[in-house]
């Protein structure tokens, strides 16, 4: 089953959202933030929280906010310290945090010697790469759809009980739904929670938690069950090193949800996006990006191309940070109105035109959220239809749509329900693409081209206007933000001459020398 497309107008759009991605990295080379420092420090091997729970990466960023120069980075002033102290980052964390040691006082015009950080960032380095081998040992021949459920209860040793239950019932694929209200904080919590609402605290001890609970079911079912979790926020490029160090598999990343659905600052996301995806390309991260969450606000039908327009975008600055296709789970969702005649044909259009656009990249396709209304049989006929897109369009990574969506967080029963369908229907439509041929001029034919063709046309005006514009007329989801408004915009400065980052320098080097 394959579209008849124009690939001169596709090459166009790829064209135009290289440009655009060029013209934001120009900003994103310019700039560090508060958590681009953070997560400089958790590279170097800076971990806990002191005795007010402050995380100690915040202590070290907060201190030279306050007295030295922050524009210089945090690397800059670590160098220092260990040449003319000989401590290690954790020990100078500590003695900052109890103020026997000012980071002001080695301010000086010599460059800093960055080499004697390396072997603190070789240590870490290390756990990734130990971590890339042991998934590989793992993973084997995958079948596709990949099912992905969601665990969401607050606890993560609850959410361990409901992650082992959907495993053995035949999820591939676990997430861990972060607390309400987690992409606002500026400080990654600590240690294992139990307490969370409408989700659980993304914290490195909650990833190794159930990383090992996942090994674990992962043996007696003889296959290996993906951790996913959320590097998004305000913490994207910590909450990315995080989950590389305890082998995550998946991260939902994306460069436009943050600024559009939580006000985050659109310089601070646009930063902190780029070093999570180039730390999760080095760590071998598959990416979620948050297309989906568009026709959530905006009609699926009539705003289908900005879905597409984005995907080329969200591809382009995953490019930049040297991640690979096979990286990038570019996001869309089956959010049409069930009342809308011939609907399944123009969702098949929307997920067929994704399928060939994106050939190399495994795609994460969401379930129907909108048009749900608590009642089961319906929603359940919803899904069904959702799972029958998602086999003969070939999509990757398929979130399950639950029968109860509207009504409660899903019971382990609701998913036992879910994955039963998903299983009939990949099962009863496994081979059946392979029986049609989508006939020029038809319903579906036409559809696409016409999406495709509206996507090329704001891709024009967006590559003419720039991004930060288009943002602010609110073209994506209709919800509007300005360049010098959000959270977060006090955590971005503009980078000193001797600023460095010696992770992105090192990973991107990996990247391109093929020694990741």
């Amino acid at each position: 089953m394959k579209l008849i497309l124009d690939y001169n107008i596709v090459e166009a759009c790829r064209k135009d959202a290289e440009i655009i991605a060029s013209q934001i990295q120009t900003m994103i080379d310019q700039h560090s933030t508060v958590a681009v420092e953070r997560t400089i420090l958790r590279m170097l091997g800076i971990d806990g929280v002191n005795e007010f729970d402050i995380p100690y990466v915040n202590v070290v960023v907060d201190h030279i906010k306050s007295t030295a120069d922050i524009r210089k980075g945090v690397a800059y002033y670590l160098a220092k310290v260990i040449e003319k102290e000989n401590l290690t980052p954790q020990a100078i964390a500590e003695a900052i945090s109890k103020k026997t040691i000012n980071l002001a006082d080695y301010d000086s015009p010599e460059k800093p010697n960055i080499e004697l950080l390396t072997p603190h960032l070789e240590t870490t380095e290390a756990q990734i790469r130990a971590q890339k081998a042991t998934r590989k040992q793992w993973q084997k021949e995958t079948q596709f759809p990949e099912k992905y459920v969601i665990v969401a209860t607050g606890n993560i040793y609850e959410d361990i009980e409901q992650a082992i239950s959907a495993a053995k019932k035949g999820a591939d694929i676990i997430a861990v739904i972060r607390t309400t209200g987690q992409s606002l904080l500026d400080y990654v919590p600590h240690g294992a929670t139990t307490e969370g609402f409408g989700g659980t605290y993304a914290t490195q001890e909650n990833f190794r938690l159930m990383r090992k609970a996942l090994d674990e079911v992962s043996k007696t079912e003889n296959r290996y069950i993906k951790l996913v979790n959320y590097a998004s926020g305000l913490c994207m490029p910590e909450i990315a090193a995080m989950g590389a160090i305890e082998r995550l598999d998946m991260m939902l990343n994306d460069s436009l949800y943050g600024i559009i659905f939580r006000d985050i600052n659109m310089k601070r996301t646009f930063v902190d996006q780029y070093f999570s995806r180039v730390i999760s390309a080095y760590a071998e991260i598959t990416i979620n990006t948050g297309e989906d969450n568009y026709l959530t606000t905006s009609d699926a039908f009539d705003h289908a191309h900005t879905v597409i327009a984005s995907q080329f975008i969200n591809e382009q600055f995953a490019k930049k940070a040297s991640m690979p296709e096979t990286l990038m789970g570019l996001g869309h969702a089956y959010e049409i109105d069930p009342n809308l005649e011939n609907s399944f044909s123009y969702e098949i259009a929307q997920a067929q035109l994704s399928r060939q656009l994106f050939p190399n990249a495994p795609l994460k396709y969401m379930p129907p959220t909108k048009h749900m209304t608590g009642d089961i049989f319906q929603g359940t006929m919803q899904n069904t239809l959702f799972n029958i897109a998602s086999v003969i369009t070939q999509q990757n990574i398929h979130l399950l749509g639950m029968l109860t969506e509207a009504i409660h967080t899903p019971f382990m029963s609701d998913r036992a329900i879910a994955l039963n369908n998903a299983n009939y229907m990949y099962k009863a439509f496994k081979d059946f693409a392979a029986t049609i041929d989508i006939k020029e001029g038809s319903l579906i034919d036409q559809r696409a081209k016409t999406v495709l063709n509206e996507a090329k046309q704001l891709l024009d005006t967006i590559r003419e206007e720039g991004l930060f514009k288009t943002l602010e007329k609110g073209t994506f989801a209709g919800v509007s933000r300005k360049e010098t408004q959000g959270k977060g915009l006090d955590g971005v400065f503009k980078k000193a001459n001797v600023y460095q980052n010696p992770v992105i320098d090192r990973m991107l080097a990996s990247l391109k020398e093929g020694t990741s």
